[in-house]
Order: structure tokens, then C-alpha cells, then sequence
């Protein structure tokens, strides 16, 4: 199943007034500085959200990461590969949280390729 973006002009919207709220744009003389100023807070927002839904959702980090770079490269996140499931807590299928938990991931990605796709750099 593909996920398609609910708004993600509203998740890009909240990342450029994070930006705005921290930094300094006076102090940036061409717009290019602007435009590479965000492009660098961004990208460092990208990966501290990514290492926060690894952490707090207790995903396995390397096919997490690599599940989140293969989504944002592709700008959707797929839930129909092994990808996701080897990125998650090891639990039999059988397991009445295994579904829920999937889900809950799978959702959490799929706003986190929403709000950063295009915007380059690591996990």
C-alpha cells in the first residue's frame, strides 16, 4: 500500500517557520545564504526526528535507517516490502501488538518522508 501526502505543503510550512523562529536572517546577506542556511537546519532536523522515531518506536537503527532513505529517495514510504518489517522490534506476526505496531511506524515514516522529502542529506 502507498502512502500518499495528506498535506505535505502544511509539514513543509511548519519546517520553514522553525527555521525562521531559529535563525538569525538578518544576519545573511544574499538570498542564497537563506536558502543554504535552511537547507543545513533542515537537514539536521531531518536526522534528529529520524533518531527519535528509532528510539521512542524501539526500531532495529541500521534497516530503520535504511527503510527511511530508501522512502525519502523515493518520496513515498511502502509498506509492501520487508523493508518495514525488518526495521521493526523483533515480534512474531502472531503477536496481537505486531499489526498495531507496524501501523503506528509506518505512519510516523510516512509524515517524516512528508515533511523531508526533497530536502537531501543522511539519516
Amino acid at each position: 500500500m502507498l502512502h500518499l501526502p495528506k498535506n505535505s505543503y502544511c509539514a513543509k510550512e511548519d519546517l520553514i517557520v522553525q527555521f525562521i523562529e531559529h535563525t538569525d536572517l538578518d544576519s545573511m546577506k544574499k538570498p542564497a545564504d537563506v536558502i543554504d542556511a535552511f537547507f543545513e537546519y533542515a537537514q539536521n532536523q531531518q536526522k534528529n526526528e529520524a533518531y527519535e522515531i528509532i528510539k521512542s518506536e524501539g526500531l532495529l537503527e541500521e534497516p530503520a535507517k535504511r527503510y527511511m532513505a530508501v522512502s525519502l529517495r523515493n518520496e513515498y514510504t511502502d509498506d509492501s516490502g520487508d523493508m518495514l518489517n525488518q526495521a521493526l522490534p523483533k515480534m512474531s506476526p502472531l503477536n496481537p501488538e505486531f499489526i498495531p505496531k507496524k501501523r503506528t511506524v509506518f505512519e510516523r515514516i510516512s509524515d517524516f518522508v512528508d515533511k523531508f522529502k526533497g530536502i537531501g542529506g543522511g539519516v
